[in-house]
């Protein structure tokens, strides 16, 4: 039994050459009208489908990219995908979606498996835990667009936001609500995420004429319940501060459940920011002051980045485009 309708079944059942169903198919001026919408029906009713490999071999294009995330069920990466994929599909392309979470040695072996299936481009979010993977990327020259990270080391086209600025009004905004001792719940240092938003955090303070604080700073594994237990953490401890700074909303509503349980008003005692701007940061209590991305633009023009590499075939140059982002203004600070 065939797996798969071939164009020799359609010509056979249209009663046409190979080659006239080729033409009718790719829409060529040279098939008259008739001809054409009878090849049409009888591939749809055949349920024809093009064979992407012989495309592949013929074009030198796949039309698949491929995409690498650190975990797809955040909230934030399934926007950016959204983004990705609706210019892909504008664009006829196919995405591939391969999630790391954050773990270097399944990021290594994601990239692989990318190369494996031949994908036209890469988007991929690094963990930066080491970056040798991402190097073999540029030396191979396949086209690769690195999204949301910035890295120091590496030339490669890269499209992330401007953290360090995102960390500045989240520190600035709480510091003009009356607070004086801000804990940053930092993700980890390794991070250019991190680096930058702990760079506009340190430059509010300084502004404001607020000493910087070591005992205000931690640095935490991703998560939201990695976030609650640093939160409970310091509050046992008996740290005193009146405002937190979270590396992202997930950590900020970790955050948040740690304060309501030892009684803590929000804003009231202690004020909250997070940073991202997720879908549901707004319907959380009290709703979330976050510094927003636009994470749709952020994704579209990553795709974008990755089809002029693709189409001009030419070697891989450093870009980088910053994205601006806003604060968001709610009720937890």
């Amino acid at each position: 039994m065939k797996k798969f309708v071939t164009i020799r079944d359609v010509a056979n059942a249209a009663g046409v050459s190979i080659n006239t169903v080729s033409r009718a198919l790719n829409d060529k001026p040279d098939v008259n009208e008739e001809t054409k919408e009878k090849v049409l029906k009888v591939a749809r009713e055949l349920g024809y489908v093009r064979d992407a490999t012989a495309l592949s071999l013929r074009y030198g294009l796949t039309r698949v990219i491929g995409v690498i995330f650190e975990d797809s069920s955040n909230p934030f990466f399934s926007e950016v995908f959204k983004g990705i994929e609706m210019k892909a599909r504008e664009h006829n392309f196919n995405v591939i979606l391969m999630n790391t979470e954050k773990d270097y040695d399944i990021e290594e072996d994601a990239i692989k498996t990318m190369i494996s299936r031949r994908v036209d481009g890469l988007i991929i979010t690094p963990t930066q835990e080491r970056f040798e993977d991402i190097e073999s990327l540029a030396n191979l020259n396949i086209p690769t667009i690195i999204l949301g990270v910035h890295f120091k080391e590496l030339k490669l086209p890269e499209v992330h936001t401007d953290d360090v600025t995102g960390g500045f009004l989240a520190t600035d905004y709480l510091i003009k609500k009356g607070r004086k001792r801000i804990v940053l719940l930092n993700g980890l240092s390794y991070k250019s995420v991190a680096q930058m938003r702990f760079e506009g955090y340190v430059n509010a303070l300084r502004d404001n004429g607020i000493k910087y604080l070591d005992e205000l700073v931690y640095e935490i594994p991703e998560g939201v319940e990695s976030a609650y237990n640093k939160t409970k953490e310091l509050l046992l401890s008996g740290l005193r501060f009146d405002g937190m700074f979270c590396f992202n909303d997930i950590f900020a509503i970790g955050a948040i459940e740690a304060l309501k349980e030892f009684g803590k008003r929000i804003p009231e005692d202690v004020s909250v920011v997070g940073y991202d701007d997720i879908s549901y940061a707004k319907y959380i209590s009290p709703s979330l002051t976050t510094v927003a991305i636009d994470k749709i633009l952020e994704g579209q023009t990553a795709f974008e980045l990755l089809l002029e590499s693709v189409k001009s075939k030419a070697k891989m140059t450093a870009k980088e485009i910053v994205l601006d982002v806003k604060l968001i203004e709610r009720k937890s600070a």
